[in-house]
């Protein structure tokens, strides 16, 4: 079965532009070294919880937009040697002006133990 890392970040207002170009930038990267899939999504109805909710687990400000991701890897093996090589990729340096704050993102990995996909 395949392993994933799924991501929860906000996005402030009028980063969307920034935050899809380094997503489109970022994409490659993964894949190159392993990646099956990387998928991006913006919230549009994202509702506001009463005791939890997205916005509340990433401390997200007024007018963010909340980003939930994941990556699709053959398997934890891929992932891990995969994410050593990403992280010593030179191109994938954090620059000065992120599209978010990556302290209020929220990720994990997953292993998945159902899937009705192809």
């Amino acid at each position: 079965m395949p392993y994933i890392d799924g991501f929860v970040a906000p996005v402030p207002a009028g980063k969307r532009d920034a935050y899809i170009e380094l997503a489109a930038k970022s994409a490659p990267v993964f894949q190159e070294h392993g990646a099956l899939q990387v998928v991006e999504t913006f919230g549009t109805d994202v509702p506001h919880g009463k005791q939890t909710d997205f916005y509340r687990a990433v401390a997200a400000d007024e007018g963010d937009t909340i980003v939930f991701s994941w990556i699709v890897w053959p398997d934890k093996a891929t992932r891990d040697a995969g994410w050593e090589k990403v992280m010593a990729d030179p191109s994938m340096a954090p620059g000065e002006d992120m599209p978010f704050d990556p302290k209020r993102m929220i990720y994990g990995e997953f292993e998945v133990v159902l899937d009705t996909g192809a």
